[in-house]
């Protein structure tokens, strides 16, 4: 299992923290590390949108990477396929995927597998090579995996707080013009002699038509204090 500490930094919050580069980083160090014989490891992160981060515990790998992303073949591609690990043993005697192969040959990677881990819509790849043939038939049962799964649930749970901070920062600005407002409404009222629903539709129609938020729209009506306004605001209000 994933050492406690480990864990706890994992588990802290901050924008820095929950980007899921940063995540990936952190699970691709921590399983090289921990798996015997790897020469390095590599993750990728889907959320549902065309992009698709990822990182590498070395420069060569990202090239691994990005050429089965090119062209959707690799362990890579199959295990988000099929959901389940894909493994080689031995590249020099395997004939699948020709292009990762000989790139992957070339690097000196003889073996690897990669794990895919799905939660809420959130896919996680966790990818370990070695040097040497069939010396990672074993990871599945290490601590690898158990790492790529608490990865991807912290991903699931940056994905909500993300969400939630966002949220939080739409109804504060919500909260900042709600006084601006609230006055232009009280503007509108008094030249048009319309009530509060009605001054309220008013500014919400100039801000649809012109493209302009309702806040841009409230702070000039405020600006102005009316003047000069009431042909267009009675025009608007029939």
């Amino acid at each position: 299992m994933p050492d406690t500490q480990d864990t706890g930094r994992w588990g802290a919050e901050s924008a820095e923290s929950t980007l899921p580069g940063r995540r990936l980083s952190e699970l691709v160090e921590q399983a090289a590390r921990c798996t015997a014989d790897c020469c390095g490891a590599s993750g990728t992160v889907s959320e549902g949108s065309p992009e698709r981060p990822a990182a590498v515990t070395h420069p060569d790998l990202a090239a691994l990477v990005a050429v089965q992303m090119h062209s959707g073949e690799g362990p890579i591609p199959a295990a988000l396929e099929r959901g389940e690990p894909v493994d080689s043993t031995d590249l020099l005697h395997d004939e699948r995927w020709p292009q990762y192969r000989a790139l992957a040959l070339d690097s000196g990677v003889r073996s690897c597998v990669t794990f895919p881990f799905r939660r809420s819509g959130l896919t996680v790849t966790l990818s370990l090579y070695s040097f040497r043939p069939g010396t990672l038939e074993d990871a599945s049962h290490g601590p690898a995996r158990a790492l790529g799964d608490f990865a991807a649930a912290c991903l699931v749970r940056d994905q909500s707080y993300r969400a939630a901070l966002t949220e939080l920062d739409q109804l504060g600005t919500a909260l900042r013009s709600r006084p601006v407002v609230d006055q232009a409404c009280g503007i509108v009222m008094h030249v048009l002699g319309c009530d509060a629903d009605a001054a309220f539709g008013i500014l919400r129609r100039i801000s649809q038509t012109t493209n302009r938020k309702l806040a841009d729209v409230a702070s000039a009506v405020v600006d102005r204090r009316g003047r000069g306004l009431e042909g267009d605001l009675a025009a608007l209000l029939n």
